[in-house]
């Protein structure tokens, strides 16, 4: 099969289209015929392998220990393993290729991927490839952080609401019947617009935590804004969530991200004041991939894709998203 081949890590010149053999799947596991697979920061990350603290954590320490880079797929079942009961060849689906935290290259920028039977979900009918390749890690990332944690006519505000994880993010808040306020740069608000957002903020012209009304959610996408500031617009009982997505420029040293020092300054600090945190996640009852499938079937969540590339040009698609201006996905059709 043909796919994106990374020996080393570094710049997406290191990403060469290659003929390989085809995944060989485990038991629980489904080999997908890809149609779709679509990008996000830390797709980057791995292929710049840094910060170094991401290869101790999975990714491999002096080189990819998967060769293959990608982690979203949307396509249709080749084969199933032995004990794989929910899929059958033929079916159309979407998921990831790596579960969890995404910190190794999943296969997934290639003409067949394999993944876990669980990590999958069918594909709505009325929604393309390039639409249900957009939604695993981003829309799993804004539903994990957002669940149990929104009700009716509370004020959210999404920072960063215009990537990958912020379009999700903004909609799932607004389907849970929030008033949102989406926060990112001027030339993303008419986007944000259509998408559901009730307010809209130009951060590089505004400073939204000046507002004089409280929010009762923050989702904090990038992380650009102090705990100081950010008290000044929280409510009393408020919760404050942080993603941690970095910019690409690599501003967070190559040791560890900016992202991972403020994870730890809020844990060094929690236990001193009043520190804003979101709670415990609230118990699943449903497998997540299948309750976003059911979102982008039934209209709560409709995907962003700014645009797309064919497999050949992955190095150029990830020069395009670190350049930081991507409004919503970068998807890959294959």
């Amino acid at each position: 099969m043909k796919a994106i081949v990374q020996d080393q890590y570094g710049s997406p010149d290191v990403l060469q289209l290659k003929e390989i053999d085809k995944p060989v799947i485990k038991d629980n596991e489904v080999l997908v015929r890809v149609h779709a697979a679509s990008m996000h920061p830390d797709v980057w990350h791995v292929m710049r392998g840094k910060p170094y603290a991401l290869r101790i954590m999975g990714s491999g320490l002096l080189k990819p220990r998967n060769p293959v880079p990608g982690t979203d797929v949307a396509g249709i079942v080749e084969a199933v393993g032995g004990d794989v009961t929910r899929f059958r060849p033929g079916e159309e689906v979407l998921g990831e290729i790596v579960r969890g935290h995404q910190w190794k290259n999943g296969g997934a920028f290639a003409e067949y991927a394999s993944a876990l039977e669980e990590s999958l979900a069918l594909k709505p009918a009325d929604a393309t490839f390039e639409q249900a390749a957009a939604v695993p890690t981003s829309g799993l990332i804004a539903y994990e952080n957002i669940r149990g944690r929104v009700d009716p006519g509370q004020r959210v505000l999404v920072n960063g609401a215009g990537g990958g994880v912020g379009i999700f993010a903004t909609q799932l808040a607004k389907g849970y019947g929030a008033e949102v306020t989406a926060v990112d740069t001027s030339d993303k608000l008419d986007m944000l617009r259509s998408i559901g957002a009730d307010h809209v903020v130009d951060y590089t012209r505004d400073d939204f935590t000046d507002g004089t009304e409280p929010y009762d959610l923050i989702f904090d996408i990038p992380g650009n804004r102090s705990f100081e500031d950010l008290k000044r617009v929280l409510a009393p009982d408020a919760k404050y969530i942080f993603i941690g997505h970095e910019s690409y420029t690599g501003s967070g040293g190559r040791w560890i991200g900016s992202g991972m020092g403020r994870f730890i300054k809020m844990a060094i600090r929690s236990p001193f004041g009043s520190q804003p945190q979101g709670p415990p996640r609230p118990e699943e009852t449903e497998d997540p991939i299948v309750v976003l499938a059911g979102f982008l079937e039934d209209g709560t969540i409709t995907p962003v894709i700014d645009r797309t590339f064919p497999l050949s040009d992955v190095p150029e698609a990830l020069r395009y998203l670190e350049g930081g201006r991507a409004q919503g996905k970068v998807v890959i059709t294959i």
